[in-house]
């Protein structure tokens, strides 16, 4: 098999286990320490503050954050109709082909897509085809757990987070800078 060094991938993190979104941010920021443009688009996280809002704004103009969902579905504080989530996720997924068309960026990362397509706010065959028609070069990143055998499939790279122990378990909540 001949590689092409510029020849971007399809990368797969998921799984129960925390640290999805956290690793395609690591890749990010290696991304951009070789000067590399990067985009990432969330499909779930809406209007939740994280930290990683503030440092991706410090990254600018090389990483630019697309918060298109609307936040988590049916937990905590959420009581947006089901239709508002859905309508908001087809957007992100023409935001999402936009962005990767543009060939603007090296590195898109799709946050929270494979949990957006387990909950039926998208359809695979769009999450497929943002996969197969993307430029050579734009290594494309899909976060979030439940990822879809197809996609697995179609990856160069498939991590699984598997949760061993979680500060959850002992009714500990998240704490800023940690775990969001």
């Amino acid at each position: 098999m001949e590689q092409n060094i510029n020849d971007g991938e399809v990368i797969v993190y998921t799984g129960g286990g925390k640290g999805k979104t956290t690793a395609s941010l690591g890749l990010a920021l290696r991304a951009i320490g070789y000067h590399k443009k990067v985009c990432m688009i969330q499909f779930i996280k809406g209007t939740w503050f994280t930290g990683e809002i503030n440092a991706i704004k410090r990254l600018s103009p090389d990483f630019e954050l697309v918060r298109a969902g609307k936040g988590f579905i049916k937990i905590l504080d959420d009581k947006s109709p089901f239709s508002l989530h859905k309508k908001a996720a087809t957007e992100a997924i023409q935001i999402a082909r936009d962005k990767i068309n543009s060939e603007k960026y090296d590195v898109v990362i799709l946050d929270e897509i494979n949990y957006a397509l387990h909950g039926k706010l998208v359809k695979l065959k769009d999450v497929l085809s943002l996969i197969k028609t993307r430029p050579k070069k734009t290594t494309l990143i899909l976060t979030g757990n439940y990822a879809h055998p197809k996609i697995i499939k179609l990856a160069d790279l498939a991590t699984e987070m598997r949760k061993i122990k979680h500060p959850y378990d002992k009714g500990l909540l998240a704490k800023p800078g940690i775990d969001f």
